[in-house]
């Protein structure tokens, strides 16, 4: 390959979390030394639930070294089975052979992967550092943050999440995002699942009598991992979250599930103590202004899809890299910003939009769950097909070697 062409030397990385630090080590790979700031005033060890990488996330991982790592945490996910509620099988996707598994992990193993990784290259993260304000001049950009500190690079990069700074600062009319009328409770049951799902070979979905129940078998037999999504018109705040302990959630949950199967069984001896429970719920609208300036938004500032879609980390990763290459091949970050929106925009919009029709049948009545049973299995002799389904989505791979040219 012959050297990069981007005139783009320094990137000032705001926001720690998932995407943050895989901008920063693709945007090392791409030439362009950058700096990791984080509001919080400390590392996230330890904080976070249960997600999945798909294939493409972890294709996206491989382009900057951490296939091997990522590998080595979590559980391969099997086929995908949907279910009625009633153990009945309605539908089952059994992944594409010719892609690797997706993995089920904790965010906070994923976390440790990628803090490890930067201390490894060298590249800096600077903790406390709340961002309040931006300034640009005519050779970079600087940035402002409520410890009175600032920090000035060739270009300020916003990964700060659905609550996004950046994202004010690029479009004070931003749109926020938006809740999905969901809540999210996660945890650890010991019940040992029957057969392949308790082998942790397949991971399961259920729409029960009035709520999604989602379960995989631990491996070794170690019991089973659990989720609910419980419709909740009003979105709850963490302080009303907190107020309630995880002994009252999980009653509400056993009431909700009670005719559910397996789910009855798998709550009834639930550890309460391994809840977790997230009332932020939410999916980005479609953002009109991706970048401005020396700005611009990778990840879930600017398109985060809904859980439904199991692609919110894989997408911003995904986002990440490309973003770096664009830089990379493009000597002005104008056209390098605009090449990276034009890549990103249709397929992030279009997996959003998938994810929020699911979350409506998820947030559904009786009535039209009742619909989702007997039209799940027609769906899935016809236009519902694993290939049609996952093909485009898990089968995307990002081709680092390629030059990046301004029409893309």
């Amino acid at each position: 390959m012959s050297t990069n062409r981007t005139t783009t030397k320094t990137a000032l990385v705001i926001g720690g979390g998932i995407a943050g630090p895989v901008a920063a080590l693709a945007l090392r790979r791409a030439g362009i030394d950058p700096v990791v700031l984080e509001a919080y005033d400390s590392s996230a060890e330890g904080i976070g639930g249960t997600f999945m990488i798909a294939p493409n996330g972890l294709g996206a991982l491989a382009v900057v070294g951490l296939d091997a790592e990522v590998g080595r945490i979590g559980q391969p996910v099997g086929p995908m089975v949907i279910e009625d509620g009633k153990g009945a099988v309605l539908a089952e996707f059994a992944g594409l052979a010719d892609l690797p598994h997706g993995r089920l992990m904790r965010r906070a193993d994923l976390y440790e992967v990628l803090q490890r990784r930067l201390r490894e290259t060298g590249i800096e993260v600077r903790y406390g550092k709340r961002l309040i304000g931006a300034e640009e001049g005519a050779d970079g950009i600087t940035a402002r943050f409520a410890d009175g500190s600032s920090a000035t690079g060739d270009l300020l990069i916003g990964t700060d999440g659905t609550r996004s700074t950046v994202r004010t600062l690029i479009d004070p009319a931003a749109p926020g995002a938006r809740y999905t009328g969901l809540l999210g409770i996660g945890g650890y049951s010991p019940y040992l699942l029957p057969g392949r799902a308790g082998r942790g070979e397949s991971v399961h979905f259920a729409n029960g009598a009035r709520a999604f129940f989602g379960y995989w078998g631990l491996p070794d037999g170690a019991g089973t991992a659990w989720f609910s999504n419980v419709p909740q018109p009003e979105q709850l705040t963490y302080e009303q979250v907190s107020a309630v302990t995880n002994e009252e959630w999980l009653r509400r949950l056993r009431e909700l599930h009670a005719d559910d199967v397996p789910a009855r069984d798998v709550l009834r001896v639930a550890d309460a103590d391994t809840m977790e429970v997230f009332p932020r719920l939410e999916i980005m609208p479609s953002v009109p202004h991706w970048h401005r300036g020396r700005m611009v938004l990778v990840g879930d500032s600017v398109h985060a899809p809904s859980n439904s879609s199991g692609q919110g980390a894989s997408l911003a990763v995904e986002s990440a890299v490309e973003l770096a290459r664009c830089l990379r091949d493009l000597p002005d970050h104008t056209a390098a910003f605009a090449a990276y929106e034009a890549l990103r925009r249709p397929r992030v919009e279009k997996i959003a939009a998938n994810a929020e029709r699911t979350n409506n049948q998820k947030a559904s009545g009786p009535v039209a769950r009742a619909m989702f049973r007997v039209l799940a299995p027609i769906a899935m002799r016809t236009f519902m097909s694993p290939e049609k389904m996952l093909r485009p989505v898990h089968g995307y791979r990002i081709d680092w070697d390629r030059r990046v040219s301004s029409s893309v």
